[in-house]
């Protein structure tokens, strides 16, 4: 009896980028996500950690929580409640990134992997290495500098096309798909 082994079909893994101006916006397209049953593990979020002006005692991860002191810490410590995994980067031309949801494995990947080459940042070539286009990056690292936050879905098409719809409906500043 001969048996042909085949490899089952690629599943297309797509992504929707939204940017919000204030961490106020991002956290209600969250929420939304959340609300509407949408996977929190297949959500990221990136901003800009502002705590230079202020008195920070400090961040820690112990179970998908986070601490801060400082006036966005209890936007980042609801998210971290919400999303899996966090972390802390100082990309070099953006500055500190709070970054939370499996976006960190993708930079780490492409770190480890020694992508980061074209001229893209770390968080480029995390960007890059899930399909997002260069000049698109380049965006959402513009967006980033200027204070903005990024919300990240990441799924199949269809998880996308539902998620996509949510974030159009919290009206963010810009709200792109990628494959």
């Amino acid at each position: 009896m001969n048996a042909t082994l085949t490899a089952p079909p690629a599943t297309k893994h797509c992504s929707a980028v939204a940017t919000y101006a204030t961490h106020e916006s991002a956290e209600a397209a969250v929420k939304e996500l959340q609300k509407s049953g949408f996977d929190m593990k297949k959500l990221s979020i990136v901003g800009r950690d502002y705590h230079t002006d202020e008195h920070v005692v400090g961040y820690y991860n112990v179970g998908d929580r986070m601490k801060a002191w400082g006036k966005t810490g209890a936007f980042w410590g609801g998210i971290w409640g919400w999303l899996f995994g966090s972390a802390f980067f100082f990309i070099p031309g953006i500055g500190p990134l709070v970054i939370a949801g499996p976006l960190i494995s993708w930079l780490v990947g492409a770190l480890e992997g020694a992508v980061v080459v074209g001229g893209l940042s770390a968080l480029g070539a995390g960007l890059c290495s899930i399909g997002i286009p260069k000049n698109s990056i380049v965006q959402y690292e513009t967006a980033l500098k200027a204070g903005k936050f990024l919300l990240i879905a990441h799924g199949n098409p269809e998880e996308i096309s539902r998620a996509k719809e949510i974030l159009n409906a919290t009206t963010p500043d810009t709200l792109e798909n990628h494959q």
